[in-house]
């Protein structure tokens, strides 16, 4: 290499097969992310696209890590080149952001050819992930419907109620009481809290089952994104 060559080329500069690696575990990281968003994914707006941008993303971060490559010149060169464009794509969920900004750091990682630090970084994310969907950590639901009934005014009634409730749910909360038909009769709504969702039909024939039952519905609350 003469001493131009060294002059106009940056320290240390990949070799061709450490490029190649880099760019492909970049890939299969940041496929390893969407994936993982895929499964996890609980809201209404689903969108292919930003599935395979998170892909791709790790693929430019590293990209771009290697051309830099400890060059401070080239570094500003595109810095500058990046703050032109004006990104305006809306994020709603705080969580898709942070599957980006994981695929661009693991894409990062990896154009740095830290390859340990990029792989480990990334798994410990993916399992922390579905471990915190699988759990439902910061759901804030507690009940998954609401049961509403009349029965006579008897405390036969009440405990029989009491009882189909205490065998049929995980749990349940009295919301209202109140009298109808001129005191011959009380109005009960509950929260409750179903063991299975096989457990509804279940419980809907067990309440109509007591003696003196009727207008009885089941209002169920199953949102499939918690806003």
């Amino acid at each position: 290499m003469s001493p131009l060559d060294v002059f106009f080329s940056p320290a240390n500069a990949p070799t061709a097969e450490a490029a190649a690696l880099s760019l492909i575990l970049a890939f299969v990281l940041g496929q390893a992310i969407a994936t993982v968003y895929m499964w996890t994914f609980r809201g209404m707006s689903y969108s292919r696209s930003f599935v395979v941008a998170i892909t791709v993303g790790g693929i430019v971060a590293a990209m771009l890590m290697l051309a830099i490559n400890n060059s401070i010149a080239a570094g500003l060169g595109i810095a500058g080149s990046l703050a032109i464009i004006r990104f305006r794509t809306a994020m709603r969920d705080p969580r898709d952001m942070v599957f980006v900004f994981a695929s661009l750091g693991a894409g990062i990682a990896t154009g740095l050819r830290a390859w340990g630090p990029a792989v480990a970084g990334t798994l410990i994310f993916c399992l922390v992930s579905i471990m915190l969907t699988w759990t439902e950590f910061g759901s804030q639901r507690r009940f998954d419907g609401l049961l509403r009934l009349q029965l006579p005014a008897t405390a036969d009634a009440e405990r029989a109620i009491a009882a189909v409730l205490q065998r049929t749910t995980r749990s349940f909360a009295l919301v209202t009481l109140r009298e109808v038909a001129q005191g011959e009769a009380m109005q009960y709504a509950y929260q409750v809290r179903l063991p299975a969702r096989l457990a509804r039909g279940e419980l809907i024939r067990a309440v109509e089952a007591i003696g003196g039952a009727s207008d009885v519905s089941l209002i169920l609350q199953d949102p499939t994104l918690e806003i």
